[in-house]
């Protein structure tokens, strides 16, 4: 049995091998809903092989939102929306089915990424006055508002209906999105984050808003729901969010019941240096694998059978989130198991479609 397709559990959610498949925005939302490109996109990626399929980031207010088109759980029209995505998936499906939520801070309100991606003025029909920590813009972005006090606290409080809602929904899996320079990675990080109260200064007030989102979420939401945090390991920068404050925040996390901690990095600012190359994030995601006995997501430029296996195999994480390529190729994980020699799970279907050489691929 290869590593990559043995089993595992994040939390109480059984999964049948370690491919999982990341939050990748569409862009293609109504009014936070989703359209039939999510239903064909997410039926598409559930009939993959991967064992759990984690959806887009969703906004927990219209003004967390990336673009006016991203999907959102800010109310239960969405949700319904969502339940009935879901139950359709899961009539061809057995893979588990995730959520992100999120808020996208200082780089909120700005444009389609195929129109450019553009930071948009609140007065632009599809803008928005944006918000962070401290009033520093990302970028060319335009000058977000400093959130009061009460306003954290109602943006914490939007985080839990989410959740609240994600839950009501049927997802297996809740993912806080805390990584990507978005507004939890914008309180965690001495670069965006200079706040002089207790949301800002020591580790232990960056860090406050995201321990107390997840601890309430943890405390409301069924124990059968794995609930987990996706953060960026490194700012990339000198003086920014860093690898050893990830380890401290992650074993905090796991005190509070965190079932698996996602590692991504960078996003947090234009002045980044990442050194892109295959598994560039994979050392990111051991260093923390080494303090902690929560399962670790590795991600980023993984796109190799082999690759994944030697991840997982050499314990620098405990599973591997394919994203870009599994866009690219659909049937990756088929692949992967054609080239380790393993079984995978397909709806019936397609049992008819295994090339003769592989004669044995599908369960």
């Amino acid at each position: 049995m290869s590593h990559l397709f043995s089993s595992a559990s994040i939390g109480q959610v059984s999964l049948e091998n370690r491919i999982i498949v990341p939050p990748m925005c569409q862009y293609s939302a109504d009014n936070g809903m989703p359209t039939p490109w999510h239903k064909t996109h997410y039926m598409n990626l559930a009939l993959s092989g991967a064992s759990l399929v984690i959806m887009e980031a969703s906004a927990v207010t219209p003004e967390g939102r990336i673009t006016h088109k991203d999907l959102g759980l800010w109310n239960d029209e969405q949700m319904a929306a969502m339940q009935q995505m879901l139950i359709d998936i899961r009539q061809y499906s057995n893979a588990r089915l995730g959520v992100q939520i999120a808020h996208a801070g200082r780089k909120a309100s700005t444009d389609l990424p195929w129109f450019g991606g553009k930071s948009l003025q609140a007065t632009d029909p599809h803008g928005w006055q944006t918000v962070a920590p401290s009033a520093l813009a990302f970028g060319d972005n335009y000058l977000p508002r400093e959130l009061t006090i009460e306003q954290i606290i109602e943006i914490k409080k939007q985080f839990i209906d989410a959740a609240k809602r994600a839950e009501q929904a049927g997802f297996d899996v809740i993912e806080i999105h805390a990584a990507h320079g978005y507004l939890l990675h914008e309180f965690l990080s001495p670069v965006s984050n200079q706040r002089q109260d207790e949301y800002g200064g020591s580790f232990e007030n960056r860090s406050r808003l995201l321990v107390n989102i997840f601890h309430e979420i943890r405390e409301t939401i069924s124990p059968n729901i794995a609930v987990g945090v996706r953060i960026s390991a490194t700012d990339w920068l000198e003086h920014g969010w860093s690898v050893p404050e990830s380890i401290e925040l992650t074993e905090i996390l796991e005190d509070l019941g965190c079932d698996y901690i996602h590692v991504s990095s960078g996003g947090l600012s234009a002045e980044q240096q990442i050194p892109l190359s295959p598994n560039y994030q994979v050392p990111l995601a051991q260093a923390i694998n080494e303090h902690t006995m929560m399962p670790v997501i590795a991600v980023g430029l993984i796109t190799e059978p082999l690759q994944a296996e030697a991840i997982l195999a050499t314990h620098q994480a405990d599973f591997v989130a394919i994203g870009r390529g599994i866009l690219f190729e659909p049937r990756w994980p088929w692949r992967a198991a054609c080239e380790l020699n393993q079984q995978v799970n397909v709806a019936p279907q397609y049992l008819r479609c295994a090339p003769h050489q592989f004669k044995n691929l599908f369960k």
